[in-house]
């Protein structure tokens, strides 16, 4: 065998040789993002869990399921790990809810796996519920079916602006479960029957306002508040607590004091005055706003400052 000859051999072999690494690295790829369909790591004082499905919005797997269960239960057992923290990868979902293409597929050819889908399922909302170590759910962006299973039950739930709850189940022959008849009759007045019924999504600052969440926090700064969480050193709940609200955003302290106390009398004394009564009221009241120093801000130096009006500005 000639010289040339057996190079050309060995650069077949060699590119054969290199074609096989790439087949199997994109095997093994394929497989690790198989198997990664869900992140646990432990950070700092915390179990972490990432549904991390983000081309899918997170939908939840029954896969998903078997491997966020048995890590709850060791991390709460586990008395290094002092909280619990639930979040979605790719920022645009937390959880949309179950994995509506697997179920479907699996109505006419798997019924077992729709059994242990919704068995496996409850059971990890009620360990959720039960749990004994702070959980956390970072609730930013679509959290819907499924995914309100995995978040409402647990003791601090955060929403953010970009929030999107919904419970759509009646739109798919179904209804809403993961515990919805136990959490959705119990928030203010008939809101969880609205919701229930209709589908209807709540965004943003509602989610909060509803009861769903426990605290709002802007976007941009989830990120800093979950560094904050992983840097406690042995937290109580209490301490847990302190972290969320110091970055819970309360839009009402952000109003003008003296605002926020004609506001209210003026919708106490609106409620049972005619609409012209109304604004001769209000006439009466922006001109008394008006009335202000230069050097101060236009409510501050009003002659109704601390709301302490006399009556009569909203009589005369």
């Amino acid at each position: 065998m000639g010289l040339q000859e057996l190079c050309r051999l060995m650069s077949r072999f060699n590119s054969y040789k290199r074609t096989n690494i790439i087949l199997q690295h994109l095997k093994m790829s394929n497989h690790t993002d198989a198997a990664a369909e869900v992140l646990l790591e432990r950070k700092g004082c915390a179990g972490v869990i990432t549904l991390n499905r983000p081309r899918f919005l997170n939908t939840l797997s029954l896969g998903m399921i078997r491997q966020i269960y048995p890590q709850l239960k060791k991390w709460e057992q586990d008395p290094k790990t002092f909280l619990i923290i639930i979040k979605g990868a790719g920022g645009k979902a937390f959880c949309a809810g179950g994995d509506i293409r697997a179920l479907s597929e699996a109505r006419n050819t798997n019924q077992k796996m729709l059994q242990d889908f919704f068995r496996e399922e409850y059971i990890l909302n009620n360990a959720i519920d039960s749990c004994q170590k702070p959980y956390i759910a970072l609730i930013h962006g679509i959290t819907m079916g499924g995914g309100v299973g995995i978040s409402v039950h647990g003791q601090f739930r955060v929403a953010t602006e970009k929030s999107v709850f919904a419970m759509p189940e009646t739109a798919i022959g179904l209804f809403p479960d993961v515990g919805g008849g136990y959490f959705l009759p119990r928030l203010q007045g008939k809101l969880g029957y609205f919701l229930a019924l209709t589908g209807f999504r709540l965004k943003g600052r509602d989610v909060y306002t509803a009861g769903i969440a426990t605290h709002f926090v802007d976007s941009e700064k989830l990120g800093m508040l979950e560094e904050d969480l992983l840097a406690l050193k042995s937290p109580s709940k209490e301490n847990i607590a302190d972290v969320l609200e110091t970055y819970h955003a309360k839009v009402i302290n952000k109003m003008s004091p003296t605002s926020l106390k004609i506001t209210l009398r003026q919708l106490m004394e609106g409620s049972s005055k005619t609409l012209p009564e109304v604004l001769i009221m209000e006439y009466r009241l922006s001109q008394a706003c008006m009335k202000t120093s230069p050097k101060s801000q236009i409510y501050e130096n009003s002659i109704v400052y601390g709301c302490k009006c006399p009556h009569g500005l909203f009589y005369q």
